[in-house]
């Protein structure tokens, strides 16, 4: 085994695993955003949950991508442990494509299909057409790369060396560590299997020492969604648990299978001249088969998962955070979408909690002034948070409607940013109001009440800032805005007219005055909020 054959099989791995890399960002740019809805809407029954984990990973070639992704969902609160506990199981069964098109010897016709991919990419201008095209080319390119390994292998037929290692397979033990530490390291269970199906083509390998290293594949490829759970929530660290367990559970399963019967034997005879086809069918069984065994336990592989790793006493998670992603995966901008919306929420009811305390000290003079700063302390925590992270989102490759949605969540977090400010001034006109030991004449309470009533009319048709809204709604708060802003002027007008009379002096006018400027822009955020949320429901039908 010279340098060369280290080049060529290294070379075929590098693009076995680009091409899944492709396929991920091309299913990553097809659904974007969309990938949430789709989960949440098919995965409250496991079953559907299987088909769906089947079909991603079926697209994207690649399991660990639909773990990793699926850890992520739980641990942003998108997919709950018993909806991901389905979408692992049809993970597994998905995976097992790659060794049946392996099977089927795609890889004459891999140029060609990498060529239309790479012709849609190039030369198709539309987003969805070229998302298409990379998933296509990453397939052409993922069988490009397992030929070059082919090629690469086949003269270890005659390495004495290598076909010395090779009886060390004849060991299960051995053949089950060595399959998990080599899927471990290149974190790719498909590639490893496509490697196994190509020593087994070269005659280096019989079926039967293959299924105890395909075994230890199967449970290798876990260590990519155990990795990226570490760092994640408790329920995050059990779905990665769950899939340890399903793997390990059909490896015992199937090793006692295999050992007690001839269930090799009986696989072989169906392609007795394919050994790639044996392996593929082999993998295809242990997956189903263990699926269907342990798909109706799915609770009670949850509930194991719990027992395993309780609840404990972890560290404070920061409200305020948004997590930091190393690289582009699938399903990340999803998170990193729903996480800025989730800070959003939080920033839209602080500023609704510190209005309503604003109101309380204008109009009967005693209010929390220390809860009203701590709170927009938290909005412009949040809101610097966000301006640093969305520059970091945008970097990552998303179809136009997420990024228009960044677009508008970017515009919303300066609107909220810009109402905290206008109500810490209101708590300050009312210490200005306590401070010089005056009051607000009954005429301007009411006059302060109405525009509260107004403002609480405006905020009840926004009640989160994940919901859209309809033509109708968006009316109906220019109405309220007219009203708002014709309510401001009427009041501007009275009070000059108490002055005149005498009923008050001079600084409490002003003051007034500039309550009702913050009140008026308080609403006008209001309603950029609402044409940005309605803008963005028409953009996306």
């Amino acid at each position: 085994m010279d340098i060369s054959f280290i080049i060529a099989l290294m070379g075929g791995l590098a693009l076995f695993l680009y091409g899944m890399k492709m396929m991920s960002d091309g299913l990553e740019l097809c659904a974007g955003d969309r990938l949430q809805s789709i989960l949440e809407r098919l995965t409250s029954n496991r079953l559907m949950g299987v088909v769906v984990g089947a079909l991603i990973t079926a697209l994207i070639q690649s399991s660990s991508a639909t773990t990793v992704m699926t850890v992520g969902f739980v641990n942003a609160g998108l997919m709950t442990l018993p909806q991901a506990v389905g979408v692992i199981m049809g993970a597994n069964i998905g995976t097992t494509i790659t060794g049946q098109l392996i099977a089927l010897d795609i890889g004459a016709a891999a140029p060609a299909i990498a060529l239309i991919g790479v012709v849609m990419v190039v030369f198709l201008k539309k987003e969805r057409t070229n998302a298409v095209g990379m998933i296509i080319g990453g397939l052409g390119i993922l069988f490009i790369g397992m030929g070059m390994m082919s090629d690469a292998m086949a003269p270890l037929r005659d390495n004495a060396a290598f076909l010395s290692l090779i009886t060390a397979f004849n060991n299960p033990v051995i053949a089950v560590l060595t399959g998990a530490v080599f899927t471990a390291v290149i974190q790719s269970s498909s590639a490893s299997i496509g490697i196994l199906q190509t020593l087994a083509n070269n005659g280096l390998i019989t079926l039967q020492h293959s299924v105890f290293i395909l075994f230890g594949m199967n449970i290798g490829t876990c260590i990519t969604a155990v990795l990226s759970s570490l760092s994640s929530s408790r329920n995050a660290k059990r779905v990665a648990l769950v899939h340890l367990l399903f793997n390990v559970g059909g490896a015992l399963l199937f090793s006692g299978a295999v050992l007690l019967l001839p269930l090799t034997a009986w696989i072989a005879q169906f392609t007795p001249a394919n050994p790639a086809a044996q392996i593929a069918n082999f993998h295809t069984l242990f997956n189903v088969v263990t699926t269907l065994i342990l798909l109706p336990l799915g609770s009670g592989l949850a509930a194991l998962a719990v027992k395993l790793l309780p609840e404990e006493k972890e560290a404070v998670k920061p409200v305020i955070e948004i997590t930091r992603i190393p690289e582009q995966r699938l399903g990340n901008v999803t998170i990193s979408l729903h996480e800025i919306s989730e800070l959003l929420n939080r920033m839209y009811h602080l500023v609704q909690s510190s209005l309503n305390e604003a109101f309380c000290g204008l109009t009967t003079l005693e209010w929390d002034k220390e809860k009203i700063l701590a709170q927009e302390s938290e909005i412009d925590t949040i809101h610097r948070t966000i301006i640093d992270a969305i520059p970091v989102v945008a970097t990552a490759r998303m179809n136009v409607e997420d990024s228009r949605r960044l677009n508008v969540l970017f515009k919303i977090n300066n609107d909220l940013e810009r109402m905290g400010d206008h109500v810490v001034n209101l708590s300050e006109h009312a210490s200005q109001i306590l401070k010089e030991k005056q009051k607000i004449t009954p005429q301007a309470s009411r006059e302060l009440a109405e525009l509260q009533t107004i403002l609480n009319q405006t905020a009840a048709l926004l009640p989160t800032l994940e919901e859209y809204h309809h033509a109708d709604t968006l009316q109906h708060i220019d109405q309220l805005e007219e009203q708002m802003d014709q309510c401001c002027e009427k009041s501007r007008q009275d009070q000059i007219q108490r002055l005149r009379n005498q009923q008050i002096d001079g600084s409490l006018c002003v003051v007034f005055s500039e309550v009702l400027t913050d009140l008026e822009r308080i609403h006008d955020h209001y309603h950029n909020l609402a044409q940005q949320l309605y803008h963005e429901e028409l953009t996306a039908s």
